[in-house]
């Protein structure tokens, strides 16, 4: 065993006690947050406007916060955004992670002083809750690799703006940066397939011990690593690797694949980072749950999912959640996010501790690669298209296309029952194809960095959605078919109603 992996586990033995303390103290730690959070932020603009100076309890909170998305909080956001001091949060953010917005297109999200050291400690913490449980530590003296995006970072009014990921790239461990892969160079790379192919070139020969990153960015790093080394599995390329760390997508419909190219199970740790903070990881081997980190700058709330859209939906903090019950996840941050529907849903399965899983979005959603793209986005990239080439929409429905034929990129399949159809298909679908880029960045990095090749659309037969409808038992009423679906369902049974 080499000397950090010896190091690690003492150090793995206090974390894990420190983690069981507010394990234990779980609604006291979110009370204490909540204060804490209030009393930080009592001076800024949105404090003042919003009488912090008034709440004493999560009773008063509520009356004064109301639940907003993006856009609701769009205007303190741009606010910060062009230079303004302690709007939201004191002071200005150190960085504004980049991500994809519903009608904004882009949406800046603050990171403070406060905040990214947490997203840092979980992502470390994970770790060393592993090598506790398992006394595992060997992957610590090895090379580790950390599929991301770029680190490449530009400036708004002076504060550095880029993906969470190319962030936090700048903020690992002086202890782990000999152990860390790719390149700095290489992770610049813009072009995902030139990035892989220098990956690999960079990594084929090292001892890479543990691998991380979204599942299928690993599976095509995977494939041209047993490119490049004659059909080996994974396991025999990297003979001492044992932990792969994921997050961003659902791992269940890759599993089988990544499994079959490394040759082998090994251990993996799911994490639940998001933009707007760090919110749980897996703590267990034993246990696909994910510990909620109720002590780490964030408060959480939860509405019942199903009263999400009500004028007054339910507010409720941890101490009143169910158990098995699907919320909405609202979230209070240390860098200035309040009352902020993230529009992920989750579920409790055990109160003690707190663990949750993941089950989806308040909206329906396609985001098999991490893409995020929603009903608005699709709605107004095909509807916009349509009007402008007086081409008639019936219905439609989208849907990923993950298994393609080897040498394929995955797509998004579009099903669209046309009432006036196109003079050309093909250029429609790709006018299409480049208004959903435009509402979505992650969408336009994917096929930029060809991940996804451009979306493939469907004409279906007349009549093609009542028929469907009909064989599903749910012709009539207020039944309607999801624009979008983030599985093959839906997709699967109207192949057989194409033209």
């Amino acid at each position: 065993m080499g000397f950090k992996a010896a190091l690690s586990r003492p150090f793995a033995a206090l974390i894990v006690r420190g983690t069981d303390k507010w394990k234990r103290n779980a609604v006291a730690a979110q009370q204490k947050t909540l204060a804490g959070l209030i009393s930080s932020a009592k001076n800024t603009a949105f404090g003042k406007d919003h009488r912090f100076d008034a709440i004493t309890t999560y009773e008063d909170f509520k009356k004064q916060v109301p639940v907003r998305d993006y856009e609701d909080l769009r205007p303190y956001i741009d606010r910060v955004v062009n230079g303004e001091a302690d709007v939201l949060w004191k002071g200005k953010p150190l960085y504004f992670a980049k991500t994809s917005g519903t009608t904004s297109g882009v949406k800046y999200i603050p990171l403070s002083k406060e905040s990214m050291p947490e997203h840092v400690k979980a992502a470390r913490n994970a770790l060393l809750t592993y090598i506790h449980e398992t006394g595992n530590a060997s992957f610590v003296d090895g090379k580790m690799i950390f599929l991301q995006g770029s680190p490449v970072l530009t400036k708004k009014n002076g504060i550095n703006v880029g993906r969470l990921s190319g962030i936090v790239a700048h903020l690992v461990p002086a202890y782990l940066q000999k152990n860390r892969m790719p390149s700095y160079e290489t992770n610049c790379i813009e072009d995902w397939e030139q990035k892989v192919d220098a990956i690999v070139a960079e990594t084929i020969q090292e001892d890479m011990r543990l691998i991380s990153g979204i599942p299928p960015w690993v599976q095509m790093y995977f494939d041209k690593l047993q490119e490049q080394s004659g059909g080996k599995k994974i396991k025999d390329v990297f003979k001492n690797f044992s932990l792969f760390v994921y997050g961003g997508v659902n791992y269940e419909p890759y599993r089988a694949k990544i499994e079959a190219s490394i040759g082998k199970k090994i251990d993996s740790i799911e994490t639940y980072p998001a933009s707007e903070g760090f919110i749980a990881y897996q703590d267990s081997q034993h246990d696909k749950s994910l510990l909620l980190l109720v002590n780490a700058g964030i408060f959480y709330e939860f509405i019942p999912a199903d009263e999400f859209y009500n004028d007054d939906p339910v507010r409720l903090s941890l101490g009143e959640v169910e158990l098995e019950k699907n919320y909405a996840l609202i979230l209070n941050t240390n860098a200035g996010l309040w009352g902020y529907s993230i529009g992920d849903t989750v579920k409790f399965v055990s109160k003690d501790p707190y663990k949750i899983m993941v089950t989806g979005r308040i909206k329906h959603f396609i985001s098999a690669f991490g893409e995020h793209v929603i009903g608005e986005e699709v709605e107004h990239a095909l509807l916009t298209v349509a009007n402008e080439e007086g081409v008639g929409i019936t219905e439609f429905t989208v849907a990923p296309q993950v298994e393609t034929p080897a040498g394929e990129l995955p797509y998004h399949e579009w099903f669209i029952e046309f009432s006036t159809p196109p003079a050309d298909l093909t250029a429609f679908s790709k006018k299409v194809d480049e208004a959903l880029q435009k509402k979505n960045i992650y969408y336009f990095d994917l096929i930029e960095g060809k991940i996804l090749q451009p979306l493939i659309i469907r004409s279906l037969k007349k009549d093609a959605f009542v028929d469907f409808m009909r064989t599903q038992g749910k012709l009539g009423g207020q039944n309607k078919v999801p624009r979008l679906s983030n599985d093959r369902k839906i997709a699967d049974v109207l192949s057989s109603f194409t033209n």
